[in-house]
């Protein structure tokens, strides 16, 4: 893996008008010296300053009251999100017709994802309505601040309740160092031993003391001893969220058939639960270069990818196994239903 990361010297400087956020793979992102002069703060202030322009341009698709909301909290909860007869036929769907699927397991938690690729759905009629409609699409574009294809799946959460191995996605976080999007169309009601998610409303904007904070983690997060925060994705603690002058974090425990967005730039977590349960939802991702100029010309939306990223990443993933040894930490699985136990 040395000997990887030294053909990868070359990339080093790109890097840093790029997406990637590890401290520990790249030592210029890392350098203590370079960041205390400011270079990560500055990749922050720059990436912040370019999403919300992208975004102004991406407004027009979102009602007035959604921007509102957003721009007071960072996230938006819609309930009724679909029609009733069409939630209730999508549901159905998944819970009688398995999916192409993969498993991942972090501490006591399996998350399971399902392929929406359009060859897998084809004549379903719920899911082909939903994966070309834009309205899932257009909210993750605006929170995001940035255009380009989302990567949707059906997820399932199953978390076995054990506190002994813990969950890295039940501590509070920022995904990355810039913005990006995160939505979930809950198909059960979501209480809170459920796993909800927990998000710090106003989190998403940068304050003075924000960046501040980040500049100080920033110096020496190559060697910090959490891996996840050597890879770019720091966390807080609840003294923390104090200092800095945020809300506690809120629990949004919310009805089946309620869509839920956020700027995944805030602090956010799944909330832990003390004892076994298993939740689904139709999840969506999107994250792009943050220092680009223009919202499109997104490799995803070529034909023969637009509607066939699950299949083009398993293909990927495939690809490093064979050839390269550098395993993924997605394995796949038979087909699933939403229902149906995890199998590692």
């Amino acid at each position: 893996m040395k000997a990887l990361s030294w053909i990868a010297a070359p990339l080093w400087p790109l890097q840093l008008v790029s997406g990637q956020k590890s401290f520990r793979a790249n030592p210029l992102l890392g350098s203590p010296g370079l960041n205390r002069r400011g270079l990560h703060l500055a990749r922050v202030r720059l990436a912040e300053k370019m999403a919300e322009s992208r975004r102004k341009r991406l407004s027009a698709r979102i009602d007035p009251a959604l921007k509102a909301r957003y721009e007071a909290n960072g996230y938006l909860v819609i309930e009724n999100f679909l029609p009733p007869d069409e939630f209730a036929a999508l549901k159905r769907d998944l819970e009688e017709n398995p999916l192409r699927s993969w498993e991942r397991r972090e501490g006591s938690t399996v998350t399971r994802r399902g392929s929406l690729d359009l060859p897998d759905i084809e004549g379903r009629a719920a899911l082909e309505r939903l994966m070309t409609g834009h309205r899932i699409s257009d909210l993750l574009r605006y929170l995001a601040g940035c255009g380009g294809e989302p990567l949707i799946h059906l997820q399932t959460i199953l978390a076995e309740g054990d506190a002994a191995r813990p969950d890295p996605q039940n501590t509070l976080h920022m995904d990355t160092f810039h913005s990006t999007a995160k939505s979930w169309l809950y198909l059960q009601d979501v209480g809170e031993e459920d796993g909800p998610l927990r998000y710090v409303p106003g989190s998403h904007r940068m304050t003075p003391a924000r960046l501040e904070w980040e500049r100080e983690l920033s110096i020496g997060a190559a060697r910090n001893p959490d891996p996840e925060i050597a890879a770019g994705s720091f966390r807080v603690s609840d003294a923390m969220l104090e200092k800095l002058g945020y809300a506690d974090a809120k629990a949004l425990a919310v009805p089946a058939n309620t869509l839920v967005v956020a700027n995944t730039h805030g602090f956010h977590a799944r909330k832990a639960s003390t004892r076994p349960t298993l939740r689904s939802e139709v999840y969506g991702s999107l994250r792009r270069n943050p220092f680009l100029p223009v919202s499109g010309m997104h490799l995803h939306s070529l034909p023969g990818l637009k509607g066939r990223l699950s299949t083009r990443q398993a293909q990927i993933d495939e690809l490093l196994a064979r050839y390269l040894g550098v395993k993924g930490p997605w394995i796949s699985v038979p087909p699933k239903r939403i229902g149906d136990p995890a199998s590692i």
